[in-house]
């Protein structure tokens, strides 16, 4: 009994060895891929990455060539750099940021200028805005730079005063004016809209100024009473009429297919 024992324990020994044996050939297995110098174990996964100040070209790690006023990114892959606020890429090199008179560097990108207000950008810099009379600046109107007064409207370079005509007032752009309520634009004045029988006002900015009562429909100037066919209701406008279910519009009337 006692031999039989030590039997199955040396067996089970032997199992275990062989066992851990191949774990460990396994693990050598997957560590073929070699890192190469100037890099290190990868810290997200398998595989490598980079040191700092160098770059992956195929299987190899080359040293970035930094340029003057650039500093290393974090960045295995790229260029490896990029250059310091207030200096722009050029190919590989660093170069200042000429900013021109009455210009500033864009706090933003670092790398490029903006005009000051009041100045225009063009091809040779900063150009000043001038600015008409009864105008002011503006950065609503980047054509221009500046806008008219309340009151006024731009022409070419300058501003005219709006000739606001009896019973019209400025709107709220205040560049055009419009005529009170009752009344409509006729050439440069404000006359009383002609509401005819059975109809009311409609103040609208543009198009017919007044609107059938319901039950009524527009002919020319007027609005006259609608005769409703047989089998016929008012539509949802009220000026018109549609064929009650299931009845269809055959000419003026209506009639079951």
């Amino acid at each position: 009994m006692r031999q039989s024992s030590c039997r199955a324990l040396a067996l089970t020994i032997t199992v275990l060895l062989h066992f851990a044996s191949g774990l460990s050939s396994g693990a050598l297995g997957q560590t073929a891929t070699p890192v190469p110098e100037n890099a290190q174990a990868s810290r997200y996964g398998s595989g490598w990455e980079c040191n700092r100040g160098f770059r992956r070209q195929d299987d190899t790690c080359l040293e970035v060539k930094l340029p003057d006023n650039a500093f290393l990114t974090n960045s295995s892959y790229g260029k490896g750099w990029d250059c310091h606020y207030g200096f722009l890429e050029k190919g590989d090199q660093c170069l200042t940021v000429q900013i021109p008179t009455d210009a500033y560097l864009d706090p933003y990108s670092g790398d490029r200028w903006r005009c000051l207000r009041g100045y225009r950008q063009s091809n040779a810099g900063c150009d000043l805005i001038k600015v008409p009379e009864n105008a002011f600046l503006s950065d609503n109107t980047p054509g221009s730079g500046w806008e008219c007064e309340r009151g006024y409207r731009a022409t070419q370079q300058a501003c005219v005063k709006l000739e606001v005509p009896a019973h019209a007032y400025l709107t709220t752009s205040g560049d055009e004016w419009r005529c009170d309520r009752g009344l409509e634009k006729r050439d440069q004045a404000c006359a009383a809209v002609q509401v005819p029988e059975n109809a009311i006002f409609v103040d609208a900015p543009y198009g017919q100024k007044w609107k059938c009562d319901r039950g009524f429909q527009m002919k020319a100037d007027e609005c006259l009473q609608i005769k409703l066919p047989e089998n016929a209701h008012l539509n949802s406008t009220g000026n018109g009429w549609d064929c009650n279910r299931p009845y269809q519009l055959r000419g003026d009337i209506c009639i079951m297919d």
